[in-house]
């Protein structure tokens, strides 16, 4: 076995059955890819619909059937009907007005809904888009977005701002994760808070302390990029 493979192995033997891993591909090969998923890998997280992910995806052939591709990039508008053809989760939905535009779209994609998370800007960013975390606001929104007959939210994802110590993202986290428990009272028909993905290389053990149960990880399965 390469190295790729033994790196995602002692990856999930450190983790906890119920987190899963969706391991961050964005610029690698399909070789490393490939081998990533012979090791076991069942999540591949994608940064760039068109045309990183479609070509990947076409590349793969039977195995990206086996998968499950999320988008955790953001998505452009005019990227929607790609992304609906390739993705399985969208994880970075970021308002309303996104959601209804992939609401729209959905049928014609061959599909009967699509599962969602919810970005939520946790460090008030400017320069970063997604809900602010304020729990009046997101429910709000989520009542809003039970009209939409073809979108089913999930849960929630946060990237928190990039800090040198993952420590300093606890707080981003533990604000994430309390939004996610209130909103757990909201009973629309179509949300049902279940995915809660926080952390990364560098944050994910301090965001599975803090109650995620999904972890997005490139780097410390395929090293530094070039």
């Amino acid at each position: 076995m390469g190295k790729i493979s033994d790196n995602y192995k002692k990856l999930r033997d450190s983790i906890k059955d119920d987190v899963n891993i969706v391991v961050a591909t964005k610029t690698r090969s399909i070789n490393e890819i490939r081998e990533v998923i012979e090791a076991g890998a069942e999540y591949i997280g994608e940064n760039y619909v068109y045309p990183e992910a479609t070509e990947k995806y076409e590349e793969l052939g039977d195995m990206s059937i086996k998968l499950k591709w999320h988008l955790i990039g953001h998505l452009q508008s005019n990227k929607i009907n790609k992304a609906l053809r390739i993705f399985d989760l969208i994880q970075t939905v970021d308002s309303v007005e996104k959601a209804v535009d992939i609401d729209k779209r959905v049928e014609n994609a061959g599909k009967i809904f699509m599962p969602i998370l919810l970005e939520i800007n946790s460090g008030k960013e400017k320069a970063k888009t997604g809900f602010m975390p304020v729990i009046k606001e997101i429910k709000k929104a989520l009542i809003t977005m039970e009209e939409l007959k073809h979108i089913e939210i999930r849960g929630l994802m946060t990237m928190g701002p990039a800090e040198g110590n993952p420590k300093n993202t606890r707080k981003y986290f533990t604000q994430t994760r309390k939004i996610f428990e209130k909103l757990k009272d909201v009973t629309t028909i179509n949300s049902k808070m279940e995915i809660l993905s926080m952390g990364m290389s560098n944050s994910y053990r301090v965001a599975m302390d803090e109650g995620s149960n999904m972890v997005r990880i490139g780097s410390l399965i395929f090293g530094e990029r070039h």
